[in-house]
């Protein structure tokens, strides 16, 4: 199999959408030897900040020499970008390998077909087992309880912050969002969760006690003493845990990439006793060199061209965090906007479009996306707006603009697409 069959294989999948259930998954890694069994692993569910705090993690644990592995989802451009190992992402010959034993051996058993996070993820489980890694890191795709992640025993469990999102799988309510959440914590493991509103913290620090995890709360046992902001250059803090005061830099913008360090920086210290590598030195060198893509990314052009800042904001909490940069930073700006259906755009749009003097309203490619014509409505009066069939045009028509700064937010998929276009039709020079 080809990486283009491999990639026609995962979208005959995808009608299999979502499915909260491991009892068929588990069959599967039996099946396949039990991989997740074979790497010493930390899990990472939450609403926001799960991806940066994984990214950041899986850096300070290469910073100390351990082999590591990092899963995440969803990809930007590519679906190797899910599966790393020291950094780099798995290859697209390697990624059709794992998928071809993954499903060869779902036929062999006759086990149903997995959709495709729960492939992707065996495959991750397959390559990890197989790159004699010292750790793993794994983002829960959904939830936390049910996800495809959550099958074995992580030395450490970590809950970022929680907001009202896929309300039809997880619940309308923050306790029931978080409880579902909590299905990470294991009996005599910490669970370490970062600042979150009082009703998660309730529903979490019951969920704990329940189970028999150790609790530590990052606003508890972490403060921010002081701090020097560099914009879109990431900024600098002085982080004080019950261990250390650090002298952090991070590439990482915006104010809400503070509680992802302090975050990380914990875990790390809490993962300590598992290896005493990871250290002060380990730490502060992991937070320095963490790069996560698309999460205020700013991506230079020249010729006269606005710069284009691309943020992966695809819920109200994500999109208000993405606003107070925005607001901090003071600059005009035109937006670029697309979601799938399942978002509360209204509540989005009312955060976001009141900053940019024009809005480019646009469909990401996905079945399960809002057409532009939908969204018009929902655009509070100010900007004037604009609507592209396609992301593609969409960002020639917000470069066209008079406007200082291009911000396309709104959904993952869209930022991928657009990253996608920037480098193959602008030349920008991208990392990751």
């Amino acid at each position: 199999m080809d990486a283009r069959s491999a990639a026609a294989l995962l979208t005959r999948l995808e009608p299999l959408g979502v499915r909260l259930a491991l009892d068929d998954y588990s069959r599967l890694l039996a099946a396949l030897g039990d991989p997740h069994r074979a790497t010493p692993a930390v899990i990472v569910a939450g609403t926001n900040g799960k991806g940066s705090v994984s990214t950041l993690l899986a850096s300070i644990a290469a910073a100390a020499g351990l082999r590591t592995g990092l899963y995440t989802s969803p990809h930007l451009e590519r679906w190797e970008e899910r599966i790393r190992v020291d950094g780099e992402a798995l290859s697209e010959p390697d990624l059709v390998a794992r998928l071809d034993e993954v499903l060869a051996v779902v036929g062999r058993a006759g086990l149903p077909s997995p959709t495709v996070f729960e492939a992707l993820t065996a495959a991750a489980f397959l390559h990890f087992a197989r790159a004699n890694l010292d750790l793993a890191v794994l983002e829960v795709g959904l939830g936390g309880r049910l996800d495809a992640t959550n099958v074995g025993d992580p030395l450490l469990a970590i809950v970022t912050r929680i907001a009202l999102d896929h309300r039809e799988y997880l619940g309308d309510t923050l306790d029931s969002i978080a409880r579902e959440k909590a299905g990470v914590f294991r009996a005599g493991r910490p669970a370490l969760i970062a600042p979150q509103h009082a009703e998660a913290v309730q529903a979490l620090a019951e969920e704990a006690r329940r189970v028999g995890s150790p609790l530590h709360r990052v606003d508890e046992e972490t403060s921010l003493e002081n701090l020097a902001p560099r914009g879109l250059a990431g900024q600098q803090l002085d982080l004080r845990t019950p261990l250390a005061l650090y002298h952090l830099s991070t590439a990482l913008a915006g104010d809400h990439q503070l509680e992802n360090v302090a975050t990380a920086v914990r875990a790390a210290e809490l993962l300590a006793s598992h290896d005493r590598r990871l250290d002060r030195r380990a730490i502060v060198a992991g937070v320095a060199a963490a790069r996560w893509p698309g999460r205020l990314e700013l991506v230079e052009l020249g010729d006269g061209r606005a710069p284009v800042l691309l943020d992966a904001a695809h819920n109200p909490d994500g999109c208000r965090a993405l606003a107070r940069f925005l607001a901090w930073l003071g600059r005009p700006l035109t937006l670029v906007f697309g979601c799938l259906a399942d978002k509360a755009s209204p509540e989005m749009l009312a955060v976001l479009a009141p900053l940019a003097g024009h809005v480019v309203l646009t469909r990401p490619a996905s079945p399960r996306a809002r057409a532009p014509e939908e969204l018009v409505d929902e655009v509070p009066p100010g900007p004037t707006v604009e609507l592209a069939a396609e992301p593609s045009a969409a960002l020639e028509h917000a470069l066209a603009s008079e406007t200082s700064l291009v911000v396309v937010a709104g959904s993952i998929v869209l930022v991928g697409e657009v990253r996608r276009r920037l480098r193959e039709s602008y030349g920008a020079a991208l990392v990751g």
